[in-house]
C-alpha cells in the first residue's frame, strides 16, 4: 500500500460540508483507506480574491491504486461535486490536489509529484502538518513541519484560522 496525501479546498455550496462528503467519498474508492484527516480552515482566497473565503483540509490515505489512478479519482470526485473549471483560482465547489504519493517524484503532462506549489502554500502546510508533520517532501529536502516554518516565515497577511 502506498501512503498519498491530498488537500481539499471548498468556497461554495456549504465548503466545511463539502470537504466533509469529499472526505467520505476518498474512503469509497477501491483498495483505499483514509488514515487520517487535519482540522479543517479557514483560508482567504489566493490569487483571485474576488470570492468568499476557502475552508481547507488535507488527508492521508493508504492506497493500491497507482498515483496516476489516484489523481483520476480525484478528478472524478470533483466533477462528481459540481466541478466547473472557469479560470485559474475560480471558486469551486471542491478542489482534490494529489500533494505526496510515498516519496515519489514524478513529472509527466498530467502529474507533478510532489505537488510543485505546495511548500508556498499556507493553506495546505498548515493542514497537512496536522496529520503527517514529519512527511518527507523529497523536492524541498525537508519535512513538512520544516516547509510551514518556512511559510510562516513569509506568510505576512496570509488569513488562516481553524475552525
Amino acid at each position: 500500500m502506498a501512503k498519498a496525501a491530498i488537500a481539499l479546498g471548498s468556497n461554495l455550496d456549504q465548503p466545511a460540508q463539502q470537504l466533509t462528503l469529499a472526505v467520505a467519498a476518498l474512503a469509497e474508492l477501491p483498495h483505499t483507506v483514509v488514515g487520517a484527516v487535519s482540522r479543517f480552515y479557514r483560508t482567504a482566497p489566493v490569487g483571485y480574491a474576488d470570492q468568499p473565503d476557502f475552508v481547507n483540509a488535507a488527508a492521508w490515505v493508504e492506497t493500491q491504486l497507482s498515483a496516476e489512478a489516484l489523481l483520476d479519482a480525484l478528478l472524478t470526485i470533483e466533477q462528481r461535486f459540481g466541478r466547473v473549471r472557469t479560470f485559474v483560482n475560480a471558486p469551486r465547489v471542491l478542489d482534490l490536489d494529489l500533494l505526496l504519493y510515498d516519496d515519489s517524484v514524478m513529472l509527466t503532462e498530467k502529474l507533478t509529484l510532489p505537488h510543485p506549489r505546495m511548500h508556498e502554500r499556507l493553506f495546505v502546510l498548515m493542514p497537512l502538518a496536522d496529520i503527517a508533520a514529519d512527511w518527507w517532501i523529497p523536492s524541498r529536502q525537508q519535512t513538512v513541519a520544516a516547509c510551514l516554518a518556512n511559510c510562516l516565515q513569509s506568510a505576512v497577511g496570509q488569513d488562516i484560522t481553524p475552525l
